[in-house]
């Protein structure tokens, strides 16, 4: 009998309110098919920062077993998604000599300079996590995208540096190991939402990409086909969903449920008609409140958040709208009306994004989904093969991955 071995993705988005575990198995032709699914709600964090390792564990833990039971095999490994908050960008340059006698460059060539562009001074608390390629250089001609079988003497690189901070790489790391996990390697969130929120052209263009989470807003920027900035706001959904616990006087479960099932971000689109029935805190007979009540909460917390991020892309140098616009993600895009709201502040157009798969069609999955993707389009080769077998991993992936054994031994 004949073993069939899968290449096998798991991508884990550890976030503020819920642990979601993706798994995707890689085809033949390159095609990603979503087998596994596993969410728990999260306790362990705040503000996207880990303060309680055992609730952040026992999440962990709970969404891997849910995954598992849909994939049917044991999940070894993973790949995690790191929020921008934890990670900083530095742009570097990377040169070296072609080493072969004909000048023909090769994989080793292209991963001598990506390390050579890894030289450079950090502060004792910040370490480098990976090496983005934005172009390549061959002797003096730019805009190379793969140098690989090219002829030339000198081979340059210039490269985005993502470096990230010591302690909370360490205490995510410590988890997902606590949890019974390796750690296959670490992804930007706003490179993994990329993959399946942007097209090539809007990369190319110039795009806003805003993932609004349950604790943090991620604000990242696109131009030329690369990441050009990234900025965190620690505002998210949990703080609308705290003010209709407040503002309803009903309890945080409750008030959670109201903004996923019934919340508008613009009270011009909710009908005074409509109406939910709303448990109260001491006990006492529900009472009903209308949507459009439910929606005069929402609105200054969701313009609240959209204004912050619209100064956040004016720090960062983004002062009139981007050719491509404004691409919405994560779990509070889902709210209705979000879309006319953002295009109000932000003066451009907008659209909200989701992966398009079976199962998994919704923004709150965009992370796990577009970890599978980046992993896939940037190591084709070398998956995990969740019953028991490990292919041969690039030389690249390789020095990550014992880069990361090392920090944390």
């Amino acid at each position: 009998m004949v073993v069939v071995k899968r290449n096998l993705i798991c991508g884990m988005d550890i976030g503020t309110s819920h642990v979601r575990v993706i798994v995707g198995e890689v085809n033949t032709d390159g095609s990603i098919n979503i087998i596994g699914v596993g969410t728990s709600p999260s306790g362990g964090l705040k503000k996207g920062v880990i303060v309680d390792l055992d609730k952040t564990v026992e999440a962990i833990a709970h969404a891997v077993e849910e995954a598992e039971r849909m994939v049917g095999a044991s999940i070894p490994s993973a790949f995690l998604g790191i929020v921008g908050s934890q990670v900083g960008l530095i742009n570097n340059r990377g040169v070296v000599a072609v080493s072969g006698d004909d000048k023909e460059i090769t994989e080793d060539d292209v991963e001598r300079v990506l390390q050579a562009a890894r030289v450079i001074a950090l502060p004792p608390d910040r370490e480098i996590i990976d090496v983005i390629p934005r172009e390549y250089i061959v002797d003096g001609y730019d805009g190379i995208r793969d140098p690989v079988g090219m002829v030339g003497v000198r081979l340059e690189v210039d490269a985005m540096i993502i470096t990230g901070m010591v302690t909370s790489i360490r205490n995510l790391v410590r988890c997902v190991e606590r949890a019974g996990l390796e750690i296959d390697g670490m992804v930007l969130t706003s490179l993994a939402n990329a993959e399946v929120a942007l097209s090539r052209d809007e990369k190319e263009l110039g795009v806003i990409l805003i993932d609004i989470g349950g604790g943090t807003t991620e604000i990242a920027v696109f131009q030329n086909g690369h990441i050009k900035n990234i900025s965190v706001i620690p505002v998210g959904g949990d703080y609308i969903t705290n003010d209709i616990a407040v503002g309803l006087r009903t309890p945080i479960q409750t008030a959670e449920k109201l903004k996923l099932e019934h919340g508008v971000a613009l009270p011009s689109l909710a009908s005074n008609e409509a109406t939910v029935e709303l448990a109260q805190i001491s006990g006492k007979e529900a009472r009903k409140v209308s949507v459009a009540e439910l929606a005069m909460i929402i609105e200054p917390r969701m313009v609240e958040i959209l204004h912050l991020a619209s100064r956040e892309l004016e720090k960062m140098g983004v002062n009139e709208p981007l050719p491509a616009g404004v691409v919405l993600t994560g779990g509070v895009s889902l709210l209705r009306g979000i879309v006319e709201l953002s295009e109000q502040i932000f003066d451009s157009s907008v659209r909200v994004s989701q992966p398009g798969y079976v199962g998994v069609k919704s923004p709150i999955y965009s992370t796990g989904v577009g970890i599978i993707h980046y992993i896939q389009k940037a190591h084709p080769y070398g998956l995990r093969d969740y019953r028991g077998s490990r292919q041969m991993l690039p030389g690249l992936f390789n020095k990550i991955k014992n880069w990361l054994v090392e920090m944390f031994d």
